[in-house]
């Protein structure tokens, strides 16, 4: 494990970009978190570049100091973590993707590591899930996006995108749709029952027209509520957040959350038992001053931090 003031010695303008300058390694033996890599954004319905997602992540997290103030947790120091490195995606081929995503992170969990995957775009939940699925069982699972991702198909007679892995995953049994729930969820749909959709599944879905009538504690109690103290898996996709405050993504949707309230969220899961985490959809190409890059990177922080949080409980 790096040492987590190692930015005092080393500006983040230098050195190797790993994430938090943790040791890029494979051994796992005492490893508490991995952090993994999944470049791969073939199953996107607009645009492309979050195969370059991890990469930015990674750069920008070198601007990490390493102490959480907001959550009085240093998680470099309490949790022994380690940047794994990239899963070897097929660009071509979704399907063998997936499967490469399962062998990896399914020899992480079966080491006991818990893991913090960095996308990639959205399909790529589905493999994870199927992996986290089989160690825990169905999954309670708190689902950050703007798009529910419930869709059958975005594309006729195509089962896999980034728009359906969580109809899929439902079908599949991974997720307990009692404790499922999504927040943040707006903006125009292809028809009127889209929405219907989501929730005739199973999921408890909180629009931002309602998070922002609940407010931050409201919305935190809906999750405290839907979730209890199960393993809790959480899914983010960037683009819950405003694009003002996150352009870089591949399916921009105006009006979500600004940085702060995105922030204060996820801080607020503090307590919560989370056992598993991807960051999905930043792409760098459309990424002014890298601004995504850099909230994604605070947000991966802020995801270890609760692990951290949980482990000194």
């Amino acid at each position: 494990m790096n040492d987590p003031h190692s930015t005092y010695v080393t500006p983040p303008f230098a050195g190797i970009a790993t994430f938090g300058r943790q040791l890029h390694t494979q051994d796992l033996k005492g490893v508490d978190v991995a952090i993994v890599g999944v470049p791969y954004d073939s199953a996107t319905s607009y645009r492309s570049g979050t195969r370059f997602g991890p990469r930015a992540i990674r750069e920008q997290s070198l601007l990490l100091w390493g102490y959480n103030n907001a959550l009085q947790v240093a998680p470099f120091e309490k949790l022994k973590v380690i940047d794994y490195g990239d899963v070897d995606v097929v660009p071509v081929d979704i399907l063998e993707t997936f499967a490469a995503v399962e062998r990896e992170i399914d020899a992480l969990l079966i080491a006991g590591c818990r893991v913090i995957t960095l996308g990639g775009d959205h399909s790529i939940a589905l493999p994870l899930l199927r992996a986290h699925r089989r160690k825990y069982g169905p999954l309670a699972v708190a689902h950050f996006d703007a798009h529910p991702d419930t869709w059958d198909e975005e594309f006729p007679g195509r089962k896999f995108s980034h728009g359906t892995p969580f109809r899929r995953a439902i079908e599949e049994d991974l997720i307990d749709t009692d404790a499922y729930i999504q927040i943040g969820i707006r903006g125009s749909t292809p028809s009127a029952h889209d929405y219907g959709d989501a929730r005739r599944l199973g999921a408890r879905m909180v629009t931002l027209d309602e998070a922002l009538t609940l407010g931050t504690d409201g919305v935190l109690a809906e999750i405290r509520r839907r979730v209890g103290q199960r393993p809790l898996y959480l899914s983010f996709d960037i683009d819950v957040v405003d694009p003002a405050f996150a352009p870089g993504t591949g399916t921009p949707e105006v009006g979500g959350f600004t940085s702060v309230q995105i922030l204060q969220l996820v801080r607020g899961l503090v307590g919560l038992n989370l056992i598993g985490a991807d960051l999905v959809e930043v792409s760098p190409p459309f990424d002014a001053q890298g601004i995504t890059a850099i909230l994604a990177a605070n947000l991966a922080f802020e995801f270890l931090s609760l692990m951290a949080k949980h482990k000194s409980a």
